[in-house]
């Protein structure tokens, strides 16, 4: 049996984290349209079939939607599990910044890009823990 204290402060702490995600996406999302856009054209890979700025352009309302879903929206699980398909579908654009040696979000080393790689798991495990994919019962 769960301790309902316990309980509630794990839900309040989760709810605390996906807005802090959503938050993040937000900033992220105003990045792309803006002060961030040509070091994320940088990481769309060659094989995109879109122009790289129209890329860019596009997953930054996705992910405009995605921090306001977070914020705005009761169906927590859902946006976690879409946010965590998001972040994989992402994920060989931070591989190809790695594997064609690209300077971009500061990352001017292979080092750090290479441990940037490492973050893209915690980013899936943030979004899926803090709307409550992995809890027994669903929070609102």
């Amino acid at each position: 049996m769960d301790n309902p204290s316990r309980t509630a402060a794990t839900s309040s702490l989760q709810k605390f984290f996906s807005v802090v995600l959503g938050l993040l996406m937000i900033l992220a999302a105003l990045g792309h349209f803006t002060f961030q856009r040509s070091a994320f054209q940088a990481q769309v890979p060659d094989w995109v079939p879109l122009e790289k700025d129209l890329t860019v352009i596009l997953s930054g309302v996705v992910e405009l939607i995605l921090g306001l879903a977070l914020l705005f929206w009761k169906r927590r699980q859902t946006i976690g599990i879409i946010l965590a398909i998001f972040y994989v579908l992402v994920f060989p654009g931070n591989l190809a910044q790695y594997t064609n040696h690209i300077d971009a979000f500061g990352l001017d080393t292979d080092s750090k890009r290479l441990i940037r790689l490492f973050f893209q798991p915690i980013l899936i495990f943030w979004a899926l823990w803090s709307t409550g994919v992995f809890n027994k019962k669903r929070i609102s």
